[in-house]
């Protein structure tokens, strides 16, 4: 079977948002690649209570300065698509009030013609948190179990009827509804998460990770998948690639997945292929400095894959 490919949309401050969003998302299309995606960073402290993905010490990536919203962002490509899927990898469940998020996300479906992927985590920053309002950090799990319920509520049958601790429904029309099930991927890691996917939701989108540790953590979730009566076999698994190119070939004992060349970084994509990723979001822009050579970049990749037969 054919990997599936997906590409991620430019957000980043070298990126003209009017503009490069339009180009790129045509562009890619075009060369055939089969979604489009957008992450959400809100912000970048200037004195962080902790370092990047909570690893002590780490540095906030200058990269994060200035991240268009992924919402505005997946509207403007949908306006220029007409094949492509629109995924989010990831939207930080604890950042939106539930009820306005899966509204959105249905009005986003009915106008893209049934495209839409919603990716949802629970995120990791103290800041991001403290700036949204929404929930507080320590409650991130409990708020991405009232978010599936919300969406599920929301993009079910009239009348919509929902209650829990931070949102009431009281048997109300609301629409519009998405054009079909939105499927719902989560960004599970530990045993408690895989448990809530296994559970509740259609795919799994894990960071680039070594093949045989995510082929290890896949087959755990198809077992608990499978022992909660759901099929295994219809749950999607799409890895993000946060591609980093170098123009001379990292040493395997130094490197990264999707970190290297071009030809490094396709032997990258065979090998979690091979390790049973049915999809791979390969985010390219930061190695770019404007639209023109992501698109560049990103056909090139397009066309290595391929003709790797993967």
């Amino acid at each position: 079977m054919t990997i599936r490919l997906g590409l991620g949309l430019p957000q980043m401050k070298q990126y003209d948002l009017g503009h490069d969003v339009v180009a790129v998302a045509r562009e890619a299309e075009r060369i055939g690649y089969d979604s489009l995606w957008v992450f959400e960073r809100v912000l970048v402290p200037e004195n962080p209570r902790q370092g990047m993905y909570g690893i002590a010490g780490l540095a906030w990536q200058d990269s994060y300065r200035s991240v268009a919203d992924p919402l505005v962002v997946l509207a403007l490509a949908a306006a220029v698509t007409e094949r492509v899927r629109l995924g989010s990898s990831v939207l930080v469940a604890g950042l939106h009030l539930p009820f306005s998020l899966a509204r959105t996300l249905a009005s986003l479906d009915a106008a893209s013609g049934g495209r839409v992927l919603a990716g949802f985590g629970t995120g990791w920053s103290l800041d991001e948190y403290e700036a949204a309002g929404a929930v507080p950090f320590d409650e991130r799990g409990a708020a991405l179990d009232d978010l599936l319920d919300v969406c599920a509520a929301v993009w079910g049958p009239n009348p919509v009827s929902y209650r829990s601790r931070r949102t009431a429904v009281q048997e109300a029309e609301v629409g519009p509804k998405p054009a079909r099930p939105i499927p719902v991927y989560l960004a599970a890691g530990g045993r408690r998460a895989l448990d809530r996917l296994a559970r509740r939701a259609d795919g799994w989108l894990p960071t680039g990770a070594p093949p045989d540790l995510l082929a290890a953590r896949w087959r755990e979730l198809t077992e608990l998948t499978a022992s909660y009566g759901r099929d295994p076999d219809r749950l999607g698994y799409c890895v993000r690639a946060n591609a980093r190119l170098t123009r001379e070939p990292v040493a395997p004992d130094r490197r990264q997945p999707f970190v290297g060349t071009v030809e490094q970084l396709v032997a990258d994509v065979a090998a979690h292929a091979a390790a049973g990723a049915r999809e791979v979001l390969l985010d390219l822009q930061g190695s770019a400095r404007d639209a023109a050579e992501l698109t560049d970049l990103a056909a090139r990749l397009h066309t290595e894959v391929r003709a790797a037969g993967v």
